[in-house]
């Protein structure tokens, strides 16, 4: 094909809309069929139209009428040809088109002759039956070969898709092939790949990663850990302990008990028991103030009676 060629509008819609095409003349052909078809369908139509406006008596008007049939009975299998020959299907379709296409030109060319002393008329022998019976099988053997071209263009194209993946899939199998023996051979020039390295890149990965078991999320708690080496440490009479040892239930559940009762086994600071809720803290700071003020006035009371004992002797 030409570099003209190749620039044509035509060959670039071909190839746009069917594909790259095996003969030249085959678009130049189909192209033409079918713009011929859509033309002649046009003049038959404006010239119809325009047979309406004219004096239905008249022998002129059977004239218009004429070429508006004619047009539009040759238009519509040129078209329908022009499918048939654009797309690149089997020669036998081709051909089944090209006869009905006669056939269609032979019923126009009857229509002619009959048209209009023949023509659906009662005086006259009426050959308007007979016309259209053929007109009719030839456009049938034009569309069932359009049809058969189009679904066999439609069928041929989604095979060549499913062999063009395929053929990518094995292409892109056989690059995987090769990348995976280069990297075996690059793993051998190198540092070789473990296990535990394996293991450790998995286990980084999730620890980050929230996990859950049949749709079960994770609890968050937490975990109180004693670090009881001090006490494992220290001087600390075991058979005493062995004997004396009883199970010891809190049910403050705080961690500042807890602490304390540690610090309490160690030697050190010793528990104080407080309230639970903060209005056994408030009484106890309430008797806590009221034991000092007393205390106060007793002080006070002792002072004033030294006093008053200096006075006498002073």
């Amino acid at each position: 094909m030409s570099e003209a060629d190749a620039e044509n509008v035509l060959i670039e819609y071909y190839r746009r809309y069917v594909g790259d095409p095996d003969r030249t003349i085959d678009v130049y052909a189909g192209f033409g069929l079918f713009s011929a078809g859509i033309a002649l369908g046009v003049i038959g139509v404006v010239v119809f139209l325009y047979s309406a406006t004219l004096d239905p008596t008249a022998l002129s008007t059977y004239a218009v009428r004429e070429v508006a049939a004619v047009a539009a009975a040759a238009g519509l299998p040129a078209l329908l040809f022009g499918i048939v020959v654009l797309l690149p299907v089997d020669r036998r379709m081709l051909y089944l088109a090209g006869v009905g296409v006669a056939i269609t030109l032979v019923g126009t060319a009857a229509f002619t002759w009959a048209y209009p002393r023949n023509w659906n008329v009662v005086a006259n022998p009426d050959y308007s039956a007979q016309i259209v019976a053929g007109y009719t099988l030839g456009l049938v053997a034009v569309i069932g070969a359009t049809g058969g071209a189009l679904v066999a263009h439609r069928v041929e194209r989604a095979a060549g898709g499913a062999v063009g993946s395929g053929a990518s899939e094995a292409g892109s199998g056989a690059a995987d092939a090769g990348g995976g023996s280069g990297s075996d051979a690059a793993g051998g020039d190198g540092e070789a790949v473990t296990e535990e390295s394996v293991r450790a890149d998995i286990e980084r990965e999730l620890e980050d990663a929230e996990l859950t078991w049949g749709g079960v999320e994770r609890s968050e708690t937490r975990r109180l850990e004693l670090n009881t080496s001090a006490v494992d440490d220290a001087d600390v009479d075991a058979e005493k302990l062995a004997g004396s040892a009883t199970e010891t239930r809190t049910t403050s559940g705080a961690v500042n008990d807890a602490v304390s009762e540690l610090k309490g086994l160690q030697g050190g600071d010793v528990k104080t028991d407080s309230g639970q809720g903060t209005d056994d803290q408030a009484a106890k700071l309430r008797e806590l103030r009221e034991q000092q003020r007393k205390d106060a006035e007793e002080a006070a009371e002792d002072e004033s009676v030294v006093d008053k004992i200096k006075g006498l002797f002073g």
